[in-house]
């Protein structure tokens, strides 16, 4: 099923947008999220024990709304962080909460739908992606990620990125970028892989889609700090062996993922999420109701 790049139908009121981030904690997912807002959306959390900080309590779902400004264009971005996800034994719990938090979105939209008199300060909080931090292990998918990239895939496009890609080689990162895409293909793990139909779309689209497709999963490196590189700023981290650049594209993917969530793709995914996702979810719902109703 492909689907093409919107073409920014709603410039001018701007646009509304929600992304989910899962992850082991100590994966960066924090800092990511600060990075991809240029912002500290989420406070860094403080600890008694520094060795602990990381740890997490249960899962938790935490919402934060940041007003973003792309090139003239509006984007309320809500980013949905998920604490605590990875950090139990069993981790059916946090599968629940996630599958749960999803679907009560749509339960919303569902119930606003059926109403005779709509309310006009009703607010879409579907969730149009999930960012699935992938544990930098060099060697393939663990239990925890198939088990989790499977069971949400019905409800939401999932885009499996690797935090803390720096501790990699590059020759280290594409052979661990290989096994996760092949895992992945023989576990028929649905991911949102950039899609699109060579006979309807344009060249553009098609060649677009086809790199970001080769990059899955993306390479991620966040940091907030900005060191001095040849007289400018960047934002990077100073190794004894040499500078990571986040924004640059030899160094990370990064950039290229920002730009596809927040501008080339972002209608792509809001249009999935509605016509395919949400309609799906629907279907399912009603055909209960109905079998419900004539036991």
């Amino acid at each position: 099923m492909a689907h093409r790049i919107g073409r920014r139908k709603n410039v001018k009121k701007g646009f509304q947008f929600t992304l989910m981030v899962v992850g082991a904690s100590g994966l960066g997912r924090t800092t990511f999220i600060n990075t991809l807002c240029d912002a500290d959306v989420v406070p860094k959390r403080e600890s008694d024990e520094p060795d602990m900080a990381h740890v997490e309590e249960g899962i938790k779902i935490k919402p934060y709304t940041v007003e973003l400004d792309e090139d003239g264009v509006k984007i309320s971005l809500t980013v949905v962080d998920t604490p605590g996800f990875g950090d139990m034994i069993d981790n059916e719990y946090c599968f629940q909460e996630i599958l749960g938090y999803l679907e009560r979105q749509y339960d919303d939209i569902l119930s606003e739908e059926s109403r005779i008199k709509r309310n006009p300060r009703f607010r879409d909080n579907r969730v149009h992606a999930l960012l699935y931090f992938i544990t930098p292990t060099g060697h393939s998918l663990r239990e925890i990620d198939i088990e989790l990239m499977k069971r949400l895939s019905p409800r939401i496009n999932v885009i499996p990125v690797i935090g803390k890609a720096d501790t990699f080689t590059p020759i280290e990162l594409a052979d661990f970028k290989k096994r996760v895409m092949e895992d992945i293909e023989h576990h028929n793990i649905p991911i949102y892989n950039f899609p699109f139909d060579p006979e309807e779309d344009d060249e553009e689209t098609i060649d677009e889609n086809s790199e970001l497709r080769s990059l899955l999963p993306f390479a991620l490196i966040g940091c907030e700090e900005e060191i001095m590189v040849n007289g400018r700023k960047v934002r990077g981290r100073q190794y004894p062996w040499g500078i990571v650049e986040v924004d640059n594209t030899q160094h990370c993917d990064f950039a290229k993922l920002r730009f596809a969530l927040l501008s080339s793709h972002l209608q792509d995914l809001k249009e999935i999420t509605h016509d395919y996702l949400y309609e799906n979810y629907r279907t399912e719902k009603l055909s209960r109701s109905a079998e419900n109703l004539s036991e």
